[in-house]
Formats: C-alpha cells, sequence, structure tokens
C-alpha cells in the first residue's frame, strides 16, 4: 500500500501526517514505528492522523516514534490546525480538535492566505497526583525525587499527558540519554512520563530540554512547556506569562488566572509531501 503522507514540524517538533479523511491507515502502531525512523523511513518523533470527528472540526490521533499512543501533542495540534486550513478541509477560526485528552480550540495566525502561527487553549493543568498519573496522593509539588542515584526536586503536572519537572542550573550540560530513561521509567509513574529540565533565566524566561516518553530527546515539546511554566509558577520561579527557549525554537506560554487555562502560541510550517510503501 502506498501512503500519502505530508511531513510537518513545530520548532523542530516533526511528525509525519496522514489526513485521514481520504485514507485509512490500518494498524497505526506499526506504521507509526516504521515511518518515524530517521534512517529506513521518513523521520520523525511519531505519526499524526488528522481524522474527521463528530464532535469538533477534526480529530487528531498521535502515536509516538515507537507505536505508543499518545494523548496529547502540543506542538502536533499546532500543525494540525494548519493542515486542515491551508488543504481547505476547514475553514474555520478559531477552529476545534478533539484529542484523547479532549476538545482543543485553536486561533489561527493568517499570513497570505496560510497559517504562520497557531495559539491553542490547552485547557487547565491537572495536579492532582492520581489524575496525572503519579503514584502518590494529592499533589507532587516541588517534591523530593530519587533517579539514578541523585535527588532531584520535582513537580509534576498533567496537561492531557503526564510530565515532571525539575529545575536545573543549566540545562546545556544534561546528559538526557542517560538520565531521561530513568525518569521515564521509575516506579512513581505508572504510564511512565515526560521529563522536562528548566532552567530559569528570567521571571518571563526560561530554557527547557526534554525527555518525552516513547521518543526520546526531542527538540520541542508542547505540552511540556506547558508544564513547565505552571511548574515555574507553582515554584515561585516565573510569571503567569513566559517565554520558553526550546532547542527548536520558543514558544509562549500563558497560565491566565481568569480561566485557569493554559494558552500555547507557537508556529506550525509545513515541510514536504509524498509516499511511502507500507
Amino acid at each position: 500500500m502506498n501512503l500519502s503522507f505530508t511531513k510537518m514540524h513545530g520548532i523542530s517538533n516533526d511528525y509525519v501526517y496522514v489526513n485521514a479523511f481520504a485514507t485509512t491507515v490500518p494498524d497505526p502502531p506499526t506504521v507509526a514505528q516504521k515511518v518515524s525512523d530517521r534512517r529506513t523511513g521518513i523521520g520523525g518523533d511519531g505519526l499524526i492522523l488528522i481524522c474527521p470527528s463528530d464532535t469538533a472540526d477534526a480529530r487528531m490521533e498521535m502515536y509516538n516514534a515507537d507505536g505508543s499512543r499518545g494523548a496529547m501533542c502540543g506542538n502536533g495540534i499546532r500543525c494540525v490546525g494548519k493542515y486542515l486550513y491551508d488543504h481547505g478541509l476547514v475553514r474555520n477560526n478559531p477552529l476545534k480538535v478533539d484529542t484523547d485528552s479532549g476538545i482543543k480550540t485553536l486561533f489561527l495566525e493568517v499570513q497570505g492566505g496560510k497559517v504562520s502561527r497557531v495559539t491553542v487553549d490547552m485547557g487547565e493543568p491537572i495536579l492532582d497526583g492520581p489524575r496525572i498519573p503519579v503514584a502518590v496522593t494529592g499533589q507532587m509539588i516541588d517534591q523530593s525525587l530519587e533517579v539514578a542515584g541523585q535527588s532531584y526536586r520535582v513537580t509534576c503536572v498533567s496537561m492531557g499527558n503526564p510530565h515532571c519537572v525539575t529545575f536545573v542550573d543549566n540545562v546545556e550540560p544534561l546528559d538526557l540519554e542517560k538520565v531521561g530513561p530513568k525518569f521515564e521509567h521509575h516506579a512513581l509513574f505508572p504510564q511512565r512520563v515526560n521529563t522536562e529540565f528548566i532552567q530559569v533565566v528570567s521571571p518571563t524566561e526560561l530554557n527547557m530540554r526534554v525527555w518525552e516518553r516513547g521518543s526520546g530527546e526531542t527538540w520541542a515539546c508542547g505540552t511540556g512547556a506547558c508544564a513547565a511554566a505552571v511548574a515555574a509558577v507553582l515554584n515561585n520561579k516565573a510569571s503567569r506569562r513566559v517565554t520558553i527557549h526550546l532547542r527548536g525554537g520558543d514558544l509562549e506560554i500563558e497560565w491566565r488566572a481568569e480561566d485557569n487555562h493554559v494558552y500555547m502560541t507557537g508556529p506550525a510550517e509545513e515541510v514536504f509531501a509524498g509516499t511511502i510503501e507500507i
């Protein structure tokens, strides 16, 4: 079977996108592993299907590079919004996209007839341990966690998927290939976890590196940036509106007091399209 696809990225968090309005993808977990391989496939952090929805303008189904299902992807959903608008599938603005973590509202910035940036209402952060999920009762804010023989102060947040945020003096020298899997598979996290390592530059600027469950270190993570912003506020390290510098680029995150929702703004880019035999 030849599968038509579009390669897109949000600040270098790159995925292979398939228009599931027109194409049925058999066995998406296996396809995700095949297309994500950067040596033998297309290359990407995973596979995202853009599907019809009975409750929203479209539905996003996201699979990590290892084939595991992801509930939400902040950079990915911005690209879904761009694809829907630019390819004429949906012309609503704002538009709504259904995900495994609920319906998200996308506000599109259109230039020359195409979407350049998207603001996503990511909803309310979840801090209750069992709902993140974390194997604790109540919240886990600035708590000690031993990982690979080292003690970290961590704050756990869900933005539709589980995140563990820890603050460090400098993100650059971190050996994420070594420590990332230790966090991901720690017994505290029954569904594994995404881990954000955050360096505070100022009350309005954070540097971030991220280890994503199922994908390893990625150059950006939208939900992770949202979780990091929330954790920075909870730990009195930053204001409610911050710019987060990731390896792939910058995201603007605002945790609004009036509705308790987190809003993420960033670019979305289409790279190329093609077909692959699966």
